[in-house]
């Protein structure tokens, strides 16, 4: 098993080391940890056959993994996520998962997504293959960004077998069972989100597609032209048929390119690097084209004026550091 820290690591610059580590292990990611120079974390991977479990025990951080960092050619992969210790929340695939103590999430590393904790945290990655994991579960992009929550189904079950096999991983697993002991992991995934999700061979197609549209809007958020008719004109689709892709999730198109938006722009308000930046430039980079318009939305999304949020954020960042 391989085991990684930033004890090991210059105090000087430990976030860029801890970022470049990770991206060679793991994936290329941006971590930004809440202080900078003295953060903790501690990185073990170890396989399981055709599986690889990683386990991330680290300070408050938040991670993001972009447009950009998904540019690096390498294979995608779906990642469980088990939230093993402490709390976070996620975004990703238009979806936010606020994620407890035995809870889990499904990330598509092809696409972007953003995880954000407020203490101390210990993630289990269970990393697989799209092709391998579809022989199990055949359309996984209905559930990517989705919280299975631990109390459903068999969750809690699937929890503890995770946990498990994070600890023996190289240990106490003979080599010529792991591949036996992976597809038996394989099995509980597939029948835990069976058990807790409704699935239905017509809501799996338009689920699939619905991701691809996804995609297609993350891509172009910031364009202040997208709507309907251009995402349909496109990827060469119908009007019509777009909106039945997105009547799965029950969100208009129209509902969900808006929330994107104010949710990013929400975060980069939250983000200390921004605070040269004024509220108008952060809409108007995000496609809003009127602040009058960007203060109404915002304001009915999350229940304060943007200056209140970015207030209110500033402070909070203030607490968590000192």
């Amino acid at each position: 098993m391989e085991k990684y820290s930033t004890i090991d690591l210059p105090t000087n610059g430990r976030t860029a080391a801890w970022n470049a580590l990770y991206a060679s292990r793991m994936s290329q990611v941006e971590f930004t940890p809440a202080d900078k120079q003295g953060f903790g974390a501690e990185l073990s991977i170890g396989t399981l056959g055709p599986v690889k479990l990683a386990k991330l025990s680290m300070d408050c951080y938040s991670v993001e993994r972009s447009k950009l960092h998904i540019n690096d050619n390498r294979p995608r992969i779906y990642s469980l996520l088990l939230q093993a210790k402490g709390s976070s929340v996620i975004h990703h695939c238009g979806h936010e998962a606020n994620l407890d103590q035995g809870d889990f999430v499904l990330v598509d590393t092809g696409l972007p997504h953003f995880f954000d904790t407020k203490d101390f945290s210990t993630t289990i990655m269970v990393r697989v293959l799209p092709s391998l994991l579809r022989e199990y579960l055949p359309t996984p992009e209905q559930f990517t960004g989705h919280r299975l929550g631990h109390a459903v189904g068999l969750a809690g079950t699937l929890g503890a077998m995770v946990e498990s096999l994070s600890e023996s991983v190289g240990a106490g697993i003979q080599r010529d069972h792991e591949e036996r002991v992976a597809r038996y992991l394989l099995e509980m995934i597939s029948m835990s989100y069976t058990a807790g999700f409704d699935i239905s061979e017509e809501s799996a197609v338009l689920w699939r597609r619905r991701n691809d549209v996804i995609s297609f809007i993350e891509d172009n958020l910031r364009d202040p032209e997208l709507c309907c008719a251009t995402i349909a004109k496109s990827l060469n689709l119908s009007p019509r048929y777009l909106r039945s892709i997105f009547s799965v999730s029950g969100e208009k198109i129209s509902a969900f390119i808006l929330r994107r938006r104010l949710e990013e722009c929400a975060r980069q308000m939250r983000n200390p690097a921004w605070n040269g930046h004024t509220l108008t430039e952060i809409a108007f980079s995000w496609g809003f084209n009127s602040a009058a318009h960007f203060t109404r939305c915002f304001r009915d999304q999350f229940g304060m004026a943007p200056r209140e949020y970015r207030s209110a954020a500033v402070t909070a960042s203030s607490t968590i550091r000192n």
